[in-house]
């Protein structure tokens, strides 16, 4: 029996038409303790209210974070908020994975991003495959593009800018990613970057080498930066560059003090995601994907500079976090 669709389709969603100047979609965690769940809530809240397409949901490595992000993605998705779940091979058994791929299906959780995932405790150690489980990402979605009771599944899976640190150079990395399209994928969503001249090489290159599958839509994946020291670590586990242009900026702001000088950064930061924004919306992006540590501000700010949110704050009318 086939499965009813419960969700919208994410690639359907970045056709539709929306109040703003281009869609925009927001990346969740599942929360740690109670306290975190609080501020997930009040966060989803507030984008729903601020009109967001869609919202992922990530998943830890080795399924460490997997109840959490099954109960929070079936949560979010009666809100109702079209909900984008993460799922990696890290771990996983091919039966672990078909199954729990079943269990999203039971949901009507049927947005799925397809990952590889990294490895436990060191994203950067050596990946190693699972015994009995899957080796590459294109291999996940040719199982669900198996499943009878996934027949309405849409996929999308990753894509890296600057290519993935794995890959031998960047041929090699359009090669992989083409393999994941052309297996069933309906687009993707990078790796945060802050250098809009890396997203659209990678827009030209996949385009290049498959019209047909290379040219499906490509989200932008944003974090408006508020930390020196946060940013530094995320850019060093994805294997990703801070422009020296960009750091030298933030340094001027810190003045040889992040912690005391941590507004000037983070006004900073909200600027250049402003900047980004504002040329990957004139590109043509069909979206515009923050990822938000389950905070709601700093990309209410990027938004309201966009003009596509109202200003932060008491101050000026506006609380967006209840």
């Amino acid at each position: 029996m086939a499965h009813i669709r419960r969700q919208v389709a994410v690639s359907d969603s970045l056709k539709f038409t929306t109040p703003g100047r281009v869609p925009f979609s927001v990346e969740f965690m599942p929360p740690r303790d109670d306290a975190a769940e609080q501020r997930l809530w009040s966060a989803a809240e507030a984008f729903h209210d601020l009109g967001v397409s869609f919202v992922s949901v990530t998943y830890g490595a080795g399924g460490s974070t997997r109840g959490r992000t099954l109960r929070v993605a079936e949560q979010l998705a009666t809100k109702p908020l079209t909900t984008l779940v993460h799922m990696t091979l890290v771990e996983h058994t091919a039966e672990e994975i078909r199954s729990l791929i079943r269990t999203f299906a039971d949901l009507g959780l049927t947005n799925l991003l397809a990952l590889r995932g990294d490895p436990p405790g060191d994203p950067n150690a050596e990946w190693v495959q699972t015994e009995g489980g899957l080796l590459y990402t294109n291999e996940l979605i040719e199982m669900v593009r198996e499943m009878p009771e996934c027949e309405n599944f849409d996929i999308g899976i990753a894509s890296f800018p600057e290519g993935h640190f794995r890959a031998a150079d960047l041929e090699m990395d359009t090669q992989y990613t083409l393999a994941k399209l052309r297996a069933g994928a309906e687009y993707s969503i990078t790796q945060m970057f802050f250098d809009v001249d890396h997203y659209l090489r990678l827009r030209d290159r996949l385009a290049a080498a498959d019209p047909e599958h290379g040219s499906k839509p490509i989200i932008p994946g944003l974090m408006p930066i508020t930390s020196l020291r946060a940013v530094r670590k995320q850019m060093e586990l994805a294997g990703a560059s801070l422009p020296k242009s960009l750091e030298r900026r933030l340094l001027d702001a810190a003045k040889g003090d992040e912690e005391g000088n941590k507004a000037a950064i983070r006004e900073v930061g909200i600027e250049v995601t402003s900047e980004m924004a504002e040329r990957l919306i004139a590109e043509g992006a069909p979206d515009l994907h923050f990822m938000t540590m389950n905070n709601v501000r700093a990309t209410q700010e990027v938004l309201h500079n966009l003009g596509m949110a109202p200003a932060w704050g008491p101050g000026y009318g506006h609380d967006m976090v209840r």
